[in-house]
């Protein structure tokens, strides 16, 4: 089984930069299992991490649906929302049976519908109920597969330095080695989902003095870490770096993450890469009946900044 990538203990082959912990975040409706497929043949070394599923929908639903995925998207998260130990360990179990080669739990998540199913960023405010959830699940998975959780840095008026310090001390007892933190607070009333992307101002600070507090623990800070400068300066203060929209709305930026760590990165086919995705989609449509369009919505970004590059969105949008 793949294991995530760490910046802070291997050591390098003579030669050879060792490639951090770089993570593409889990977007809902954005990083199905056609998204990371495409995003691998741009990044063979950045880790992928599945939209958020609910626990039942695994237990119950269609799991060839929500847990099938190619075998090159290794190393591969899933993220759980939920918050009953036992569904959210039953989930873990079928996730290791699927091949996983980790399981995170949303509590970061402020959306209303989530909300009222008592998980997502809610679950900040519950550190015990969390900790009960990472028991569980650490039961139900082998150890080299671990429970992990994305959270915020705080919800509402529940943000002052202790509030996040205890709630992530409280899940480490539990067995948690690893957390996302993303480097807002979550207001769970007032503003939409959207909103809760951008407007809670930014404090990558606290989460490197969280760091500094755990040492134990691995860290990786997320929201808005948009650029290579960006990167570098959290890997002075982190153990990995989480990236969400510039992932999806600009993919090529994960090709100048690899050649930025890797001298070895061959240059960016973009031509190579859109026909294999075209030889793909072809393949899925035909296997499961997918639409083409499910496929190539998550290319437009291909060719940003190139000549042609509306045309090629516009080819996109009417695949024949």
């Amino acid at each position: 089984m793949t294991q995530f990538i760490s910046n802070s203990t291997d050591t390098p082959q003579e030669g050879k930069t060792l490639f951090p912990d770089i993570r593409i975040a889990p977007m809902m409706d954005w990083t199905d299992r056609h998204c990371r497929y495409f995003h691998r043949l741009i990044s063979p070394h950045i880790g992928m991490t599945t939209e958020m599923i609910h626990a039942n929908a695994i237990i119950h639903g269609d799991r060839e649906r929500f847990l099938r995925f190619d075998e090159s998207e290794h190393p591969l998260a899933l993220q759980l929302g939920g918050s009953d130990p036992a569904l959210l360990a039953q989930a873990s179990k079928i996730a290791n049976d699927w091949g996983y080669d980790e399981v995170n739990i949303n509590c970061g998540c402020p959306s209303e519908r989530v909300q009222k199913g008592a998980f997502g960023a809610c679950l900040m405010n519950e550190p015990q109920t969390v900790a009960d959830c990472i028991k569980a699940m650490r039961d139900a998975l082998p150890d080299s597969v671990p429970a992990t959780v994305k959270c915020r840095i705080g919800v509402d008026d529940s943000d002052e330095e202790q509030f996040l310090t205890d709630f992530v001390g409280t899940l480490a007892e539990a067995g948690c080695p690893l957390f996302i933190i993303h480097a807002r607070k979550a207001w769970l009333k007032g503003l939409s989902p959207k909103e809760n992307r951008t407007k809670p101002p930014l404090n990558y600070d606290r989460v490197y003095r969280l760091k500094q507090q755990f040492p134990d623990l691995k860290i990786l800070i997320n929201g808005e870490i948009n650029t290579i400068e960006k990167i570098d300066e959290a890997l002075k203060h982190t153990d990995g770096v989480m990236i969400g929209r510039e992932a999806y709305q600009n993919p090529c930026f994960l090709h100048a993450i690899e050649t930025h760590f890797n001298n070895d990165t061959p240059p960016l086919d973009r031509d190579g890469i859109a026909k294999t995705m075209e030889e793909y989609a072809v393949r899925e449509e035909q296997a499961t009946g997918t639409p083409r369009k499910s496929v190539f919505r998550h290319m437009m970004g291909l060719y940003n900044g190139l000549p042609g590059a509306r045309k090629w969105r516009q080819q996109l949008s009417n695949p024949e």
